[in-house]
């Protein structure tokens, strides 16, 4: 009955032609499919609490920020979380904070480290968050003594999107990213009466990459901004060295250590030895003898590859049959599932401390991230709990702490629409050391964990030394812990008390001894 009801349907509409509306413009029907322009909404709460010893008063603006198109209409809503500290005097600093995916809110951040509430999840990996009810803390590490916060969720994450005649896809690439978040950093600073505020840029994975690309289209563009300082954690500038695929030369080098750290961490490798001293001897093997082996292939004479395969062994714990078959190039998704293999587990990605007792053992690699299923469920409630009970948001759509279709969708082309351009590696190594030459007040502060294998420390120290960085406004620090070093509770405390020394321009107090 369906069927014949539609084809009756289709055989009226094409027997009646002169009853048939006219055929819409391009205007009009680009008028029609426009989403509404609601206006913009801000809830806004005040609060006390202690942080660095200090009690505060502040005031948390929670709401929508509307960003215009070329032709001055508006066509993205940017949701944004600001922490402001009341009666401050002086020209107290501002900082705009932002995680990476891309496609992730700033949830992380936000709850982990900088925030006045923390979600608490188990400090040494050993535990998965389970199911509700999870524990918000109170954050005394937060450091809204030294610096208002401004958290950021990019179009298509939190509650941000694109709103009018805009379309999500047109803030998916570093030039939409990049300039709705300038504007929106224009707006704020303008309307808040900020300008002359030091102001500073705090990012995590590649949200980094963001840090560099904003800091440079900020201080070479026509509205000139100039930061104080990047806080850059698990920096992700030249995606070469973070990223494991066959035939990635580079990259075998760059995780190396990474593999080490984590070998020795599960009593694999280095027993007995320092981790100093170990991860020096690691970073040394990489540079100064596994990276020519790799360039020399087949060429490697027999007893140069069994001294490579051997010393591969004797850094990542794997064994020398196993690194043999492998060509001596270990993929990291291999790597997580071999190392403990003999147990049944398999390591996490974003932090190689957290392990998954998954199903099939005999696969090639994991099924997915136990470090990141481990926390995600927490971090997920207890934000969308924290924006309703605490911060008094209403909204009519849910928040997303990550999507998928921003992460899948995507453009990493940096060359302008229509212009040829082949695949490379994301690098935006040279843009950050343009900004800081244009800047020469600009510091840089970058914090790695030992056990992230997806942006290992490797890769930081060498992008840092490449790309004409000065080197004498880049700090680096390193923690017992991944990518989110801030799930740990001893690597939390330090993080803290680095970003205040780095907030308080002592640079070469947060070098590592």
């Amino acid at each position: 009955m369906k069927i014949r009801a539609f084809l009756l349907a289709l055989t009226i509409v094409s027997a009646a032609p002169a009853l048939a509306a006219p055929e819409a413009t391009a205007a009009e029907k680009a008028e029609t499919d426009a989403k509404p322009l609601p206006e913009p909404v801000m809830f806004t709460t005040t609060h006390t609490g202690t942080f660095g010893g200090q009690k505060i008063t502040y005031r948390v603006e929670a709401g929508e920020t509307q960003i215009r198109n070329s032709e001055g209409e508006p066509a993205a809503s940017l949701f944004t979380i600001a922490y402001i500290r009341e009666n401050a005097s002086g020209p107290r600093p501002v900082s705009f904070v932002f995680n990476g995916g891309p496609g992730s809110a700033s949830v992380w951040l936000h709850l982990g480290v900088l925030g006045p509430k923390r979600v608490q999840v188990a400090s040494d990996a050993d535990a998965d968050d389970g199911a509700a009810p999870y524990t918000l803390l109170d954050n005394p590490l937060s450091i809204l003594d030294v610096t208002d916060l401004v958290f950021i969720d990019p179009v298509g994450t939190g509650y941000s999107r694109a709103i009018g005649k805009g379309e999500d896809k047109d803030y998916w690439s570093e030039e939409g990213d990049g300039s709705s978040i300038a504007e929106f950093i224009r707006i704020w600073l303008t309307d808040h009466k900020r300008w002359n505020a030091p102001k500073y840029l705090i990012g995590e994975s590649f949200g980094t990459t963001r840090a560099a690309y904003l800091a440079h289209r900020m201080i070479t563009g026509e509205v000139d901004i100039a930061f104080n300082g990047l806080v850059m954690i698990s920096q992700a500038l030249d995606y070469e060295g973070s990223t494991s695929a066959h035939d990635n030369v580079y990259s075998y080098i760059t995780y190396l250590p990474s593999m080490a750290a984590t070998a020795q961490y599960h009593g694999k490798a280095g027993i007995g030895v320092p981790q100093a001293t170990f991860l020096a001897e690691a970073r040394a093997f990489a540079r100064d003898e596994y990276g020519p082996a790799l360039l020399k292939g087949a060429q490697l004479k027999p007893e140069e590859r069994a001294h490579i395969r051997d010393r591969l062994a004797y850094f990542t714990g794997l064994d020398p049959a196993y690194i043999e078959t492998s060509d001596l190039r270990i993929l990291m998704h291999r790597f997580q599932k071999e190392l403990l293999r003999d147990r049944g587990v398999a390591l996490g990605r974003l932090d190689g401390r957290y392990l998954g007792d998954e199903a099939d053992d005999a696969a090639e690699g994991p099924d997915s991230d136990a470090s990141d299923y481990a926390v995600g469920s927490a971090y997920n409630a207890l934000m969308n709990q924290y924006l309703s009970a605490d911060l008094g948001v209403t909204m009519d759509r849910s928040y997303m702490v990550s999507s998928d279709d921003a992460g899948n969708n995507w453009n990493f082309s940096d060359a302008p629409e229509g212009e040829y351009s082949e695949p490379h590696y994301v690098n935006v190594g040279r843009k950050l050391s343009t900004a800081m030459r244009q800047n020469t007040a600009m510091k840089v502060w970058v914090a790695s964990g030992y056990f992230d294998l997806i942006t290992p420390f490797f890769d930081s120290e060498i992008t840092f030394g490449r790309y004409g960085i000065p080197q004498d406004r880049v700090a680096m620090t390193y923690y017992q812990a991944g990518h989110m070093m801030y799930l740990n509770q001893g690597a939390l405390a330090a993080l803290a008390a680095d970003l205040r020394t780095f907030y308080a321009g002592r640079l070469e107090d947060a070098r590592p001894k």
